[in-house]
């Protein structure tokens, strides 16, 4: 059995446990620090969709493999001047968070006559050192977002994101993620949001608690690759 065997296996069992199907949590394999070979072995296996957090480094890789049906996840912070490379390049964004980075990936978008499934990141822990909106500015986010047309036409709110605490405590792992579960919940309702349904949560080190708490995105890089070559 390939790493990759063993993790999707692992994955399936903790939502099997958890009383959720197979098959229903999505792996995003990290690849940022790691060279196109390891891409290219992952992919040769079956592995589709792989995220990265760099514009530049995402940039000499994404090309090489323009024919291999391959999704990008884009998943670090973006400053408004790159997000036409996630723009032209990326299918989906885990990190929303903000209407002027809105507007600027939806002018992008337009351009290239293109669509980006985005997710809206959220800091759950309320860490000022952390990116993303808090639980109490996401209402007036989506209300900002949903009175402007043209962002919703080439942007499709498809859920949240977030990082757990770290180092990962079981149970306040389980807070923040539970939390996460229940304002999607909330926020599908109060904004009546098709297909506002996905949770990306949960890295190497605390994906199984995320899968108990309902992640349908799990972003694993350690767990599944070698360790990143050291800069030199």
């Amino acid at each position: 059995m390939t790493t990759l065997d063993a993790v999707l296996q692992d994955i399936d069992q903790c939502a099997q446990r958890a009383g959720r199907p197979a098959g229903r949590v999505r792996l995003i394999a990290v690849s940022k620090g790691h060279p196109p070979g390891a891409l290219a072995a992952l992919a040769a296996q079956g592995q589709r969709a792989f995220g990265e957090n760099y514009v530049q480094e995402a940039m000499t890789k994404i090309p090489l493999f323009a024919d291999a049906g391959l999704e990008w996840h884009f998943l670090g912070s973006l400053q408004r001047n790159k997000a036409r490379f996630v723009a032209a390049h990326f299918d989906w964004f885990h990190s929303l968070d903000s209407l002027p980075l809105a507007r600027s990936l939806a002018g992008h978008l337009q351009a290239a006559g293109r669509t980006l499934e985005v997710l809206i990141g959220v800091n759950s822990l309320e860490d000022g050192t952390k990116q993303g909106l808090t639980y109490a500015d996401l209402p007036s986010f989506l209300e900002a977002f949903l009175a402007d047309p043209a962002l919703a036409l080439v942007l499709h709110l498809r859920g949240l994101m977030t990082i757990g605490p770290h180092p990962v405590q079981a149970a306040a792992s389980a807070r923040c993620f539970g939390g996460l579960r229940e304002a999607l919940e909330a926020t599908a309702r109060r904004f009546a949001l098709a297909h506002f349904d996905q949770l990306s949560m949960g890295m190497s080190e605390d994906y199984r608690i995320a899968i108990a708490e309902g992640a349908t995105m799990v972003r694993i890089g350690r767990a599944l690759l070698d360790e990143r070559p050291r800069k030199t």
